[in-house]
């Protein structure tokens, strides 16, 4: 089944995420569901608050983004209550989207590095370092966790610049390839 993605100006995205436990409901198939509804919408990550659930959970696979670095070929993981601890490296910029924000990609900084603790799908503990676009990636997945989009790490300029678009998205007003959610 593939999820209505939920759109810039829905509350669910601007909310800090609970964690969860391995009892939560249809876990695996709601997983199954992101899977789809990620690849669906041509997206190489997906979090829960995207489909109007506010639960620490996302799924990625870079796997796409591997011309540009082969390290990330195939690199699919689900993250369950993850939390960043450590951030380092170089602040660098590169060119994102989002599903919830279709039609607009900018340039953000973010470091290159980061250190993450989270639970697998079988609820295995993890604590690993990801660096590159993987890096890169999970931050952006991650941030919705917390409530916030791509779009916040812009600077005030380009944001008063983006407002019309960003305004039309939360009116509906966008044209994309998957079922959409206000």
């Amino acid at each position: 089944m593939n999820y209505p993605i939920y759109l810039y100006g829905s509350p669910v995205l601007r909310k800090v995420a609970a964690d969860i436990d391995k009892d939560y409901n249809n876990l695996f198939e709601l997983i199954e569901n992101m899977w789809s509804t990620m690849y669906y919408s041509d997206g190489v990550g997906l979090a829960a608050p995207q489909i109007g659930k506010s639960i620490r959970l996302f799924v990625i696979d870079a796997t796409p983004m591997a011309d540009e670095d082969p390290s990330v070929e195939g690199l699919k993981k689900v993250f369950i209550n993850a939390h960043i601890t450590e951030r380092e490296g170089d602040k660098e910029p590169f060119n994102e989207g989002c599903l919830s924000i279709p039609g607009i990609r900018e340039d953000v900084v973010r470091p290159t590095r980061i250190r993450m603790q989270y639970v697998d799908e079988n609820f295995e503990e993890h604590d690993e370092w990801f660096e590159g676009i993987a890096a890169r990636v999970i931050q952006h997945e991650y941030d919705h966790l917390d409530g916030v989009m791509f779009v916040d790490h812009l600077n005030p300029l380009k944001k008063k610049l983006l407002s019309g678009k960003l305004k039309n998205i939360t009116k509906g007003k966008v044209k994309v390839d998957y079922k959409v959610k206000m």
